[in-house]
C-alpha cells in the first residue's frame, strides 16, 4: 500500500487523539501524522492515501486551523487521490449540527476531483440533523463523539481503520 498522511486540526485534544488512535492501528504502514495548522499544501501532495481529522465546533462550524487552512485545500488537485474523514462532534449539545464540518472539506475535495472512502453507519448515533450525511444510512467518514459515547470509540476507530485498509488498496 501507499504511505498514508493522517492531517487533523483540533483545540480540545480530542481530534489529535483519534488521529494517534488511528496511527497506533496502521503502524504496520509508512505513515505520517501532521497538525493542519503546521502543515503545507506540499505536505498532503505527497500522498496518495490521505486521512483528514475535523472536529465540528458550536453549531456547524470548521475547526478554526481547518478553517485558515481552507484557501490552500482549495488549491489542492486531488486526482487519483483517496481520501478518508474522520471527525468529532457532541450529537446531544449540538444535535443539528452534528458533525456538519466534514461536509465542507468533502465538497472541497470532491470539488478538487478526490475520492473520498470510509463512509460510516449512523446505527448508534442520536442527532437530529447532519450536513456530513452520504445518505439516511452513512456518514461521509468516520464520525466519534468523546462527549456522550467515548465507550464506542476503540470499537469505531478500530473497525473504520480495517475498512479503509481495503479501500486505500
Amino acid at each position: 500500500m501507499k504511505k498514508i498522511g493522517i492531517f487533523f486540526g483540533t483545540d480540545t485534544g480530542n481530534t489529535e487523539n483519534i488521529a494517534n488512535i488511528i496511527k497506533k492501528k496502521l503502524s504496520n504502514y509508512d505513515i505520517k501524522i501532521f497538525d493542519i495548522s503546521n502543515a503545507t499544501i506540499k505536505d498532503i501532495e505527497q500522498y496518495q492515501n490521505i486521512i483528514f481529522g475535523i472536529p465540528t465546533w458550536y453549531y456547524g462550524e470548521i475547526q478554526c486551523d481547518w478553517n485558515d487552512f481552507i484557501p490552500n485545500l482549495k488549491k489542492i488537485n486531488f486526482k487519483g487521490k483517496k481520501i478518508a474523514l474522520f471527525g468529532c462532534g457532541d450529537q446531544e449539545d449540538y444535535s443539528e449540527y452534528f458533525c456538519d464540518a466534514l461536509y465542507y472539506i468533502y465538497k472541497i475535495i470532491k470539488k478538487r476531483k478526490g475520492e473520498c472512502v470510509g463512509k460510516w453507519s449512523t446505527s448508534g448515533y442520536n442527532f437530529t440533523a447532519s450536513k456530513s450525511l452520504l445518505n439516511e444510512k452513512y456518514f461521509l467518514g468516520l464520525i466519534i463523539d468523546e462527549d456522550r459515547q467515548p465507550e464506542q470509540t476503540l470499537k469505531r476507530v478500530n473497525k473504520w481503520v480495517e475498512q479503509i485498509i481495503v479501500e486505500f488498496r
